[in-house]
């Protein structure tokens, strides 16, 4: 199977606005931005409740600790969240205030949220519908680490970011496009 493409911010905005245009236009936007702008799975942002990100203050966290029933291979990790992705859920939440700080983060039509299969076809539909052939629910993700890479963020930074525990494993997310050869060798 071929690996999720990373997108161009160009059409990352065209998948947002897109997104914005749906029935929950603010819901799914909020949801690719976790993965693009925060770099979570897919399962983590279906397993993310309102207690994950609010402080008891109603503030939104700084970070989302994730226990290892949340999180692939079933280790707590952190995921750090940027100045500008506090200021989405922030947005999020004012829109879908918490009633419950146990329930999910993104609400659908079942009571306890979204499962990782049903999230992941919600996305590969933004994804399809919006004109993005070869992007995938792990798309965001790589984009994520292949942007990091790219304003030189070391390796190791990388993988705790990503909750990987092999570097290898971090590696195989960092996507290469002609523009970033092209700005290599001219370093030279």
């Amino acid at each position: 199977m071929a690996q999720a493409r990373t997108l161009t911010d160009q059409e990352f905005d065209q998948v947002l606005a897109y997104a914005a245009k749906t029935k929950h236009g603010l819901r799914n936007q909020t949801i690719l931005l976790m993965t693009h702008w925060a770099g979570m799975r897919v399962g983590e942002v279906a397993a993310v409740r309102y207690g994950d990100v609010l402080a008891s203050d109603g503030s939104i966290r700084s970070e989302i600790r994730l226990s290892a029933q949340q999180t692939k291979g079933s280790k707590s990790r952190v995921v750090l969240l940027s100045e500008r992705m506090q200021t989405a859920l922030r947005q999020y939440i004012a829109a879908n205030p918490c009633v419950d700080r146990k329930k999910p983060l993104f609400k659908t039509l079942r009571s306890d949220g979204f499962t990782p299969n049903t999230l992941t076809h919600v996305i590969n539909g933004l994804y399809r519908q919006a004109g993005l052939d070869g992007a995938t629910s792990h798309s965001g993700r790589r984009g994520f680490l292949t942007k990091l890479s790219q304003k030189g963020v070391p390796v190791r930074v990388m993988m705790q970011l990503a909750g990987h525990s092999q570097m290898s494993t971090t590696q195989k997310y960092l996507d290469t496009r002609p523009d970033m050869l092209r700005n290599a060798v001219e370093l030279v």
